[in-house]
């Protein structure tokens, strides 16, 4: 990992890899810790993990109120220390109860940290590279959960309520190392001020997010997008091994595939969607690039075992070059359409869009693509093309209003 020169940029990365490589341990044995160690049925585990989001969907939104209030360094820093301090609770955690409460702590905490580091790249990083950062961050993010997954085989090799403790702690203190790097922020030039502004007295509050028809659109619209990613995590592996003849051990072929494009190509296929216009039109047509993808998947369930394997690598293919592309353009929208006076806020309401979509879209998918084949697919590639081609219009039209204000900023300024 090449480290960037840039203090906050660098900060950020360290966090964002010590913090990745946890989740990459997490999810690869909590299903297993849940139900194996603690004993939990594997219905109670989803119905504590239910509530749980629900809370993260709330925190989200909160989260970005109080980045513009206590400071987003702040609320990132005090967020990832809760976390691991709850991932290490789930060590103790022996009831459906504990577990729920645990639950609720843990991805609460970690929607706050999700708004706060959103809210904090916002306000300090300005135009393209708001956007560039967020791309290089996403490809750490990619690859160190990556490695926790390969690191994980240790414990499942292993196979014993020890092993999975022992991993739970190893998160758990990975989570608490991720909280270092973000302890020296503040001495760099100019940060506190940055983001303390919410403390000065003459400073005019920002107006709310909720009120702003363009940002709210952009952000709902983005968030139906935002669904691929529990097609790919939950859909996709449901319909591999309950719909194809492909063999199972192609889900993780195609995880690794995924983890590899992203890393070589985030970052060139974020350029230039700081553009709303730009943005906008790479979003559509990373949307048309899912609509086509979840069409290949579909077709891999009525044919053999190697033409099943072979759609479903061009699938995720697709899947994947549209996943860079949404994201890429979804970031750009998110970062040029928010007022910012209210950094956090808008910020905020774009995690939590994410976290909404994450909360409703397994059952979605599975009640759709997984329960109903082709048709669910099919459904699914209308709603992705749909809702791309509602973002390139909506951003065109924002451009276009933003054009005239541009001009007559400039004007004003331009000496005589």
């Amino acid at each position: 990992m090449i480290l960037p020169a840039e203090p906050v940029h660098r900060a950020l990365t360290l966090t964002t890899a010590s913090a990745s490589l946890a989740t990459g341990l997490f999810y690869s044995v909590s299903a297993l810790y849940f139900t194996r160690v603690i004993g939990l049925a594997p219905t109670t585990v989803g119905l504590g993990l239910t509530v749980a989001g629900a809370v993260g969907v709330l925190a989200s939104f909160l989260g970005g109120y109080a980045s513009d209030r206590v400071g987003a360094d702040r609320l990132q820093l005090a967020a990832n220390a809760v976390q691991g301090l709850a991932m290490l609770a789930y060590v103790f955690a022996g009831s459906a109860l504990a577990f729920t409460l645990v639950a609720c702590v843990a991805v609460g905490s970690r929607s706050l940290q999700g708004s706060a580091k959103a809210a904090l790249q916002a306000r300090w990083f300005t135009g393209a590279d708001r956007v560039e950062v967020r791309a290089r961050l996403r490809v750490v993010t990619n690859v160190f959960i990556g490695l926790g997954t390969v690191l994980a085989a240790l414990a499942l090799l292993v196979d014993t309520a020890a092993a999975y403790r022992t991993t739970m702690v190893v998160v758990a203190v990975l989570l608490g190392a991720s909280t270092a790097p973000l302890l020296g922020l503040r001495r760099v030039t100019g940060f506190a001020t940055v983001m303390d502004v919410h403390l000065d007295p003459d400073r005019v509050r920002g107006p709310s997010p909720l009120r702003d028809r363009t940002y709210v659109s952009s952000v709902a619209l983005n968030s139906v997008i935002a669904m691929q990613f529990s097609m790919t995590s939950v859909g996709v592996p449901l319909w591999i091994v309950t719909r194809t003849e492909a063999p199972a051990v192609v889900i993780s072929v195609l995880l690794v595939l995924n983890t590899v494009v992203v890393a070589l190509f985030q970052v060139r296929a974020a350029r230039g969607t700081h553009d709303i216009a730009v943005a906008g039109r790479t979003v559509r047509r990373g949307s048309l690039l899912l609509a086509a993808g979840c069409l290949l998947y579909a077709a891999a369930g009525s044919v053999g075992a190697v033409a099943a394997v072979a759609l479903l690598v061009a699938a995720e293919l697709l899947g994947t070059w549209a996943e860079i592309w949404c994201e890429a353009g979804g970031w750009g929208l998110a970062f040029e359409l928010a007022d910012p006076a209210s950094a956090g806020a808008y910020q905020g309401l774009t995690q939590t869009g994410y976290a909404v979509a994450g909360m409703v879209a397994p059952a979605l998918v599975t009640a759709t693509a997984v329960d109903h084949g082709l048709p669910g697919w099919a459904f699914l590639a209308a709603v992705f093309a749909l809702a791309g081609t509602a973002v390139a219009v909506l951003s065109r039209q924002a451009a276009a209003r933003r054009t005239p204000q541009r001009r007559a900023y400039v004007a004003i300024e331009t000496p005589t």
